[in-house]
C-alpha cells in the first residue's frame, strides 16, 4: 500500500470523486469508485450491496437530486489502506429530508484508488446541535 502521505492523497481524491458521483448520479461515476466485488453499506448494520451493479442500483434507488444537499468533510485518519472521513450532510428545509447528518465514512481502498469496502456511519444530531 502507500505511505501515509500517499494514502491521504488517495483518500482525498476518492472522496472528491464520491461527492461528484453523488452530484451527478451517473452510473459510470458511481461504478468507477468501487472494485468489481466491493461492498457498500449505507449504515453500519445494514446488509451490504455487493458488486458494482448492486452498488449502482442501491445508490440510484435512494439518490439525492443535485442541489438538494451540501456536504462538508475532512479526512480524519488513514492507516494503511483504510481511510476515515468525517462529514456533515445538510438538506435544506425546502427538501423533503430537511435535516442534517453527521457522517463517519470508513473506506478500504485498493492500490488503484478504488474502494473495496465502504461503510457510512451516520447520526442525526440533536435539534440543538443543528441550529446554526
Amino acid at each position: 500500500m502507500w505511505d501515509r502521505e500517499a494514502a491521504a492523497e488517495a483518500a482525498d481524491a476518492w472522496i472528491a470523486r464520491y461527492v461528484r458521483a453523488w452530484d451527478t448520479n451517473d452510473p459510470d461515476d458511481i461504478r468507477s469508485l468501487f472494485t468489481p466485488a466491493a461492498e457498500y453499506r449505507d449504515g453500519p448494520s445494514t446488509p451490504p450491496w455487493v458488486g458494482q451493479d448492486a452498488i449502482v442500483e442501491g445508490w440510484l434507488a435512494q439518490k439525492d437530486a443535485p442541489g438538494t444537499w451540501s456536504f462538508d468533510y475532512e479526512l480524519t485518519a488513514v492507516d494503511g489502506d483504510v481511510a476515515i472521513i468525517r462529514g456533515r450532510t445538510r438538506y435544506p428545509s425546502s427538501t423533503e429530508k430537511s435535516r442534517q447528518y453527521d457522517n463517519l465514512m470508513v473506506i478500504e481502498l485498493t492500490d488503484d484508488g478504488r474502494a473495496r469496502s465502504f461503510t457510512d456511519w451516520f447520526v442525526v444530531p440533536d435539534a440543538a446541535e443543528t441550529d446554526e
